[in-house]
């Protein structure tokens, strides 16, 4: 494979510590909002806020509103906003069978998109797809690709954010694959490997609940279970980089096989696959497809409506245990899996009512129906935060 023509002269901020970043990141995720309240909002001084902006307004990144908000007495209050596509980055959802790959602004705006079928998920076919997806995405943005300052790339399971590895990925069938650094020798782009779940609830943090919410957890549910978890201002990553494998508790039957290697995890019994062979099992049919297994759960078929009834349990169970550990406000519940969410409601919301402790139990959950593109996007999110990281 030849690699794309260089694009490595894309413009970033120059932030020379982690207190300009943070700076930088509240106008994002915030704006359009004054000096007064990104002081309130990193606990820093208004000429603190403003000494760090002055460059970015200069540079192009942000921009100050032309005409002053009301408020009390005083100094009128000009609004600071990010100028959205002042900075672009490419977000990779890689699934078994399909990559999914977004251009992105700073501002949230989705540009251009496209989508490669995997007939093989094997490591060299996936960087392969990857490499064209991006030829493609850089191909759509004409003259705007000189913005781009990174490629994200989200993959389920154990990731190694740091070296761009990926160490285990049982739905990927991987084991230590070096992804970053071959998708990087490929596109002449800096690129940051993240676990797709934590990507997904690094875009609510930025563009979603985080915006309000103090805490919050987003439980994915579908071809695996996942949970991203924010607390303390920031996506928990933890000392292994591994927080939020909800999809691997021993909370299901002893029995259930997960592919994975072990028995009685979650994913066992409440991923798709794991519903989809249920039902193939209570037909001796090997050939009824997941939505197969819905309709015939919608019709009222029993092994079909067992086999989400068991699922639903597993996912409340575990729902429950991160509710008893984090005491999050809100749990989002979100995935592919969310779309037959009347399956799995009933189920879900008895586990998780009986095993909440105390006032755990008022922590909301809320459905969300992310698409691949939402996840994607949540990718791209990984690529700005990288290069936003102080320059040392």
């Amino acid at each position: 494979m030849s690699a794309t023509p260089p694009l490595t002269s894309a413009r970033r901020p120059t932030l020379r510590t982690a207190t300009s970043a943070e700076i930088f990141t509240r106008i994002i995720t915030h704006g359009p909002v004054s000096r007064v309240e990104v002081g309130r909002l990193t606990g820093l001084s208004p000429a603190k806020v403003t000494k760090t902006v002055g460059p970015l307004i200069r540079d192009g990144f942000v921009t100050e509103g032309e005409h002053a908000e009301s408020s009390s007495p005083g100094r009128p209050v000009y609004p600071l906003s990010v100028v959205p596509r002042s900075m672009l980055a490419i977000g990779i959802k890689v699934n078994v069978d399909e990559i999914v790959a977004v251009a992105a602004s700073i501002g949230n705006e989705v540009l251009t998109s496209t989508r490669r079928t995997l007939a093989r998920h094997d490591p060299e076919t996936v960087v392969r797809e990857i490499v064209r997806c991006v030829r493609r995405l850089v191909a759509k943005l004409g003259d705007g690709a000189d913005r781009l300052v990174g490629i994200g790339v989200s993959v389920s399971g154990d990731i190694d954010s740091a070296s761009g590895v990926v160490r285990h990925s049982p739905l990927l069938g991987w084991a230590n694959v070096p992804l970053g650094a071959t998708v990087a020798r490929e596109v002449d782009l800096p690129v940051v490997v993240e676990n797709d779940v934590r990507a997904l609830a690094r875009s609510e943090q930025w563009f979603g609940l985080g915006v309000e919410a103090e805490s919050f957890a987003v439980v994915t549910i579908g071809a695996g279970i996942g949970c991203g978890i924010y607390v303390n201002g920031d996506v928990v990553v933890g000392a292994h980089g591994v927080v939020g494998e909800i999809g691997h508790l021993p909370l299901a039957p002893p029995d259930a096989e997960c592919v994975c290697g072990r028995r009685g995890c979650v994913e066992a019994v409440a991923s798709s696959g794991a519903i989809r062979d249920a039902v193939r099992a209570g037909h001796d049919d090997p050939a009824l497809t997941l939505a197969d297994a819905v309709a015939l759960a919608h019709s009222g078929d029993r092994a079909a409506v067992d086999a989400f009834d068991r699922a639903g349990t597993a996912i409340g169970a575990a729902l429950a245990v991160t509710a008893n550990l984090v005491d999050p406000e809100v749990v989002v519940i979100a995935g592919e899996g969310v779309m037959e969410y009347d399956l799995y409601e009933r189920r879900i919301r008895e586990k998780f009512t009986a095993h909440a402790f105390g006032a755990a139990a008022s922590c909301r959950l809320v459905v969300r129906r992310h698409t691949f593109i939402d996840w994607a996007c949540g990718a791209a999110v990984a690529a700005f935060r990288e290069a936003l990281r102080p320059v040392v």
